[in-house]
């Protein structure tokens, strides 16, 4: 079970990194909790589509997820915590973007969905 959260979670940064909505509308249940450098959202679908296609211009590049943590909270809920590092494709001048994230997933009707989602840049050491 704690494989298959780790597989979602990079099934989501894939459709991120290939922008596609779709992907990740799929594994989103709305309205959804983002926390991060501009504080705190409760965001519903079509404020979240709005937040993704402004997005569209800087095409992100997964680099490395690693150090992942994975709890399941019963059968039906599970969360996840990692580090990510990120970079924009085409340019390779600016240095990588290094994050800590977390998820909280549920399943609901047979499908997990991701309700909850942090994330953090890491100070450069």
């Amino acid at each position: 079970m704690e494989t298959q959260i780790i597989e979602l979670e990079k099934k989501y940064w894939q459709g991120m990194e290939n922008h596609n909505y779709e992907v990740v509308k799929e594994l989103t249940r709305f309205p959804c909790i983002i926390a991060g450098k501009h504080g705190v959202q409760n965001v519903d679908e079509a404020s979240f589509k709005k937040m993704f296609e402004s997005g569209e211009g800087a095409k992100i590049k997964v680099i490395n997820i690693s150090g992942t943590e994975t709890q399941m909270i019963g059968e039906n809920a599970a969360v996840i915590a990692y580090l990510i590092e990120l970079g924009i494709a085409g340019d390779e001048q600016k240095p990588p973007m290094k994050c800590a994230c977390t998820s909280t997933w549920v399943k609901e009707n047979e499908n997990w969905v991701c309700v909850l989602h942090t994330e953090v840049e890491l100070s450069q050491q």
